[in-house]
């Protein structure tokens, strides 16, 4: 297959996934992962799509979300650091809201696998997240579903979750985002989504956002929260200084997490 027939599928791909991988295009291509950079670099010079870590994404991010699946295949190291810092804000017999995408479901993973889930509440609107907690073998964690309108990232939002999320109320909050935009805040391309994000944070006592470096590349259409109605803001240690200095300036507490203090966890 010549480069225009590769760059052609990887077009064709973003368009019905918002995202792809470079080890997926890899394996369905029957070539080299260095070959598929390269045709991603060429498409990115074309301004086609844009080049993300490990792959790439639509250049119509603004509207369009990526598919839970392939986005749960991307920055897994990042999410991976964040998530294990954000379970040390989680007590036994909690009530808690985890929100929808890749990188909460990567937090409510490390958070089921601690003690510091022992007794806990969950209200969640990722499909994903109450998945986990049902098919956890020791059922000391309870799950609560808002029920809703599903989206591409496999979360529910909408009237009918906003509905429920307002008559409860939660300790911690932790949800993802798709941008960042400095100063004004944490964006999302679905304006449904955006409003229930504000739902949940109008709920919670402790509002917690993770968002991996890459989120401050991206844009996106519907703002949910200002830095000013955050409490933690958890990045890893990949953050552009400036952007660090900027943000420890505008939220109440920013946390770096280190990709090589997970890496060495696991040897």
């Amino acid at each position: 297959m010549i480069s225009s027939q590769r760059q052609h599928v990887i077009l064709s791909r973003l368009r019905t996934r918002g995202a792809v991988r470079i080890t997926a295009l890899s394996k369905e291509l029957g070539v080299s992962s260095m070959t598929i950079r390269r045709d991603i670099a060429e498409l990115a010079d074309k301004g086609l799509l844009k080049r993300v870590h490990g792959g790439a994404v639509t250049t119509s991010t603004l509207l369009a979300e990526p598919l839970f699946s392939v986005k749960s295949q991307m920055d897994i190291g990042l999410k991976d650091a964040i998530a294990r810092q954000a379970i040390n804000y989680v007590s036994p017999g909690d009530v808690i809201a985890i929100g929808g995408g890749t990188t909460a479901y990567i937090f409510a993973q490390h958070l089921l696998e601690s003690e510091n889930s022992s007794g806990i509440t969950i209200l969640t609107n990722s499909i994903p997240v109450a998945e986990l907690v049902q098919a956890m073998e020791n059922k000391d964690a309870e799950v609560i579903v808002t029920g809703g309108v599903l989206t591409r990232s496999n979360s529910l939002v909408g009237p009918i979750a906003d509905k429920v999320i307002s008559s409860l109320r939660v300790n911690t909050l932790f949800l993802g985002t798709h941008s960042v935009s400095m100063p004004r805040g944490f964006l999302t391309p679905n304006s449904l989504e955006s409003a229930t994000d504000a739902a949940l944070i109008n709920i919670a006592d402790r509002k917690i956002v993770l968002a991996d470096h890459t989120k401050w590349d991206n844009t996106s259409l519907s703002m949910f929260a200002s830095f000013d109605s955050i409490d933690v803001l958890i990045t890893d240690d990949g953050l552009n200084p400036e952007y660090a200095a900027q943000a420890k300036d505008l939220v109440k507490e920013l946390v770096l997490a280190s990709q090589g203090d997970t890496d060495k966890e696991r040897e």
